[in-house]
């Protein structure tokens, strides 16, 4: 039940969120002859709905907000992407907490200083540190897709889980030899689980 709901309600905020508004139209068509399939066929949401769209113009077809969510990361891809991160972010540690913590009751503060993290670091710099990569490795072949994990397995795994723990650190108020301890101890076993 718990998913559901969190289903049902990131949906119509994401859909909210992009400015997908219900067809009127659709809706009186649809429930005007219930009873009749064939009625349906001829007037059936597929031929007017914002659910089915030219894919040509949304870059990804069906999908509700997607033409809008392509379009800021053409106008704001920093933004954009910082945004997507939050939302990631969030929606991770949410369902983190209600299926495998399964505490009694949401943690508020660390689902908010994870949010954050996902808006302030995780988007930004994975922006610029893909964007830097692409141009340095071009091409989409198997010996360029190789090269790409690679170094982000190697070299950006390593540095962005240093800084993630930094970041968890400070935010619970530990000292710098706590949090160096911490990286000294855990970095190589995150880095194992991201591999």
């Amino acid at each position: 039940m718990k998913f559901t709901t969190v289903l049902v309600a990131a949906s119509l905020l994401t859909a909210q969120a992009f400015g997908v508004q219900s067809n009127p139209s659709v809706t009186k068509k649809v429930f005007a002859k219930p009873t009749g399939v064939a009625s349906l066929r001829k007037t059936a949401p597929s031929t007017s709905s914002q659910l089915f769209r030219d894919p040509s113009l949304t870059r990804g077809g069906a999908v509700p907000g997607w033409a809008a969510y392509n379009e800021q990361l053409d106008k704001n891809p920093l933004t954009a992407k910082a945004c997507t991160s939050l939302v990631g972010w969030f929606l991770g540690d949410l369902l983190a907490q209600l299926f495998i913590v399964k505490a009694p009751q949401l943690d508020l503060a660390r689902l908010a200083s994870l949010t954050a993290f996902g808006f302030l670091y995780h988007g930004p710099s994975g922006h610029y540190f893909y964007n830097w990569l692409d141009s340095k490795v071009e091409g989409t072949d198997g010996k360029a897709v190789f090269t790409k994990v690679a170094i982000d397995q190697i070299l950006w795994c390593p540095l962005f889980m240093t800084v993630f723990f930094t970041y968890l650190g400070l935010v619970a108020g530990d000292s710098p030899a706590t949090i160096a301890s911490k990286i000294k101890n855990d970095l190589l076993t995150a880095c194992q689980g991201s591999w």
